[in-house]
Parts: structure tokens; sequence; C-alpha cells
């Protein structure tokens, strides 16, 4: 029997597996890409009776894969928080999904194992911008305002690794990353000894600089609109970036369209995180679109369409 762990190669992927692994070790296949690398079932050639655990990735989006995994009688665990859809029913199919907009796949693996790792659940959440919830589970802990801002800037680099347009462009392979953390049972430990978050801190510093210096193609109390650059620190910022400019104005709607070498953009939505709504809705109606309600994304949008995508955000978000 061989397992396969299938998780998205962000904040919240990435812990939610650290969780389930240091309290259930497997000898596992890891299947797992950039953040928006999603269709990954369709990547497990697994046989009957083996097993295969999802996290952090649409069932939606996966629900050929899902298929056929099931009807070859393959054993699938699956946590998620994104846009479902109908989920199926099945004997050998153990569903944790969850998509109501203030929970994320770490606190969902951390409530399955009733916090046994809840300091790495804390981290996935504050990579995945849910500070206020990540603040109310880390209560149980007791822990100092240092030590929150310790964790909540790790799980914000590890997200920060997970963006760009090709493996290539990240400084280090998602799977790579997590066979790195996993030898910690504390994240404060990987942060003291670790040089790769050394690494992460550097290069997140380098590309916010030049982040930070963009002005809005559109902004007003409601929405706001950035056009970023194709240049890999701009890949890889988008999405940490969104995530900064909605905690810092919270009524506000983002999105950040990055540009394709090939034409069109790449588009990160960050819903208002007053209201935490809408953000897949608008990306949904968008061919290449999918998400969750605060966060939501397009892969690839024409540039033909982009003055359709603000009438429509603009609508979303009035």
């Amino acid at each position: 029997m061989t397992h396969y762990d299938v998780f998205n190669g962000d904040a919240d992927g990435i812990c939610a597996l650290q969780q389930l692994r240091l309290a259930e070790p497997v000898k596992s296949y890891l299947i797992t890409g950039v953040k928006r690398d999603i269709q990954l079932l369709e990547r497990v050639y697994a046989q009957q009776d083996d097993h295969v655990t999802v996290l952090d990735i649409s069932l939606d989006k996966n629900r050929k894969g899902l298929e056929i995994l099931l009807n070859k009688s393959i054993n699938v665990m699956y946590f998620d928080h994104h846009f479902a859809g109908e989920i199926p029913e099945h004997p050998r199919f153990k569903s944790y999904i969850d998509t109501t907009a203030d929970i994320c796949t770490s606190l969902l693996v951390d409530q399955y194992l009733e916090g046994k790792h809840r300091l790495w659940a804390i981290v996935g959440a504050f990579g995945d911008n849910f500070d206020d919830r990540a603040r109310r589970v880390a209560e149980s802990l007791a822990l100092n305002e240092e030590q929150l801002l310790s964790l909540r800037e790790l799980g914000v680099l590890i997200n920060y690794n997970g963006y760009g347009m090709s493996l290539d462009e990240l400084h280090f392979h998602p799977e790579k990353l997590y066979r790195e953390l996993h030898p910690f049972e504390s994240p404060f430990d990987f942060i003291v000894q670790s040089e790769s978050f050394k690494t992460l801190r550097d290069g997140y510093q380098d590309d916010m600089a030049r982040a930070d210096a963009l002005k809005p193609e559109i902004e007003t109390d409601k929405q706001a609109v950035y056009i970023l650059p194709a240049e890999k620190w701009a890949s890889r910022v988008s999405g940490v970036f969104g995530n900064k400019l909605a905690s810092e104005t919270p009524q506000r709607a983002h999105a950040m369209l990055t540009k394709l070498d090939d034409g069109g953009f790449r588009v990160s939505v960050r819903a208002p995180l007053a209201t935490r709504e809408g953000a897949d809705e608008l990306c949904r109606r968008f061919k290449t679109g999918g998400g969750r309600k605060a966060a939501a994304g397009i892969n690839a949008l024409p540039e033909k369409e982009y003055t359709h995508f603000v009438e429509q955000f603009k609508e979303v978000f009035a």
C-alpha cells in the first residue's frame, strides 16, 4: 500500500501537511507545485487500496482526477476551504471541506488533530492572511506578541515562496521547503536554525520594496487595481502584496494584475477583509478563475478582457 500527499505549495498547504505528518507519520510520495498549480490529482498514479491525502486544493478543479481515483478503489482524505461544488459521497472518500470565509486548511487540520501541532496551524493561518483567526486560535497557547509576530512572519514568507509563474521563479521548490520544515516540531526552532528562513526573508524584503513603489491604476474607497510588470519579482510578490494591501485597508477590495510574457495578465483578487466575500464569485466569471471567498485569482486573463474585468470587479465590490 502506497501513500500520496497532494498539497498546495503555499503556506496553508505546507503547514497543513506539516501538522498531519508530525501527528501521523507515513512515508509518502509528495505532489505539489507553485500556488496556482492546483490540478494535481491528475498526477497521482495510485493503485487499488492506496491512500491519497489532499490538502488545500479545490475539489471543483480536481473533480475529474478525484473521480478516477475513487473509481479505482483508492482511499482519499480531502482537507480544503476553496469552492468545492458538489461534494461526492463514496465509501472510500473522507471529506473535511469547509468553504466558510473565516477558515483555512491548516485550521481544518488543527481541528482534525485536536490541536496537537497548533503552532504550525497558526503559521498557516497567518500565511493565508487570516490574522484575526490566527490570533484567536493562539489564545489557547498564551503566546506573547513577539512570538505571534515571529509566527506571522514565517507564515508570510512560506506563502511568498509559493507564488510564481513557474517553479524556477521560486526561491525553493515547495516540496523542498516542506522537507526542510518537517524535522522541526516547533516553528520557532526553524526560524532560529534554518538558513532557508533567512533566504526567504531577504528575498521578501527586496521584492516587497519594489512592490511598495507601485502606484495603483485605479483607486477609490472601495476598490484598487494594480498592474505589475512581467518580471520574476512581480510574480513572486503579487499574492503577498495583495494580502498586505488588504490588511492595511480592510474596507477595500484589491486586484493585482501581473503582466504575462505572451500577453494578458495573471490576476490576484482580495476581497475586503471587513467582509471576506466575493473574490471567488468574481474570478469564476472568467475562464481560468477560481479560489475562495476572500482571495481568488485568474490564471490567464486576455488583455482584451481587461476592461470587462474592471467593470465586473467594480460591480462585485461596489
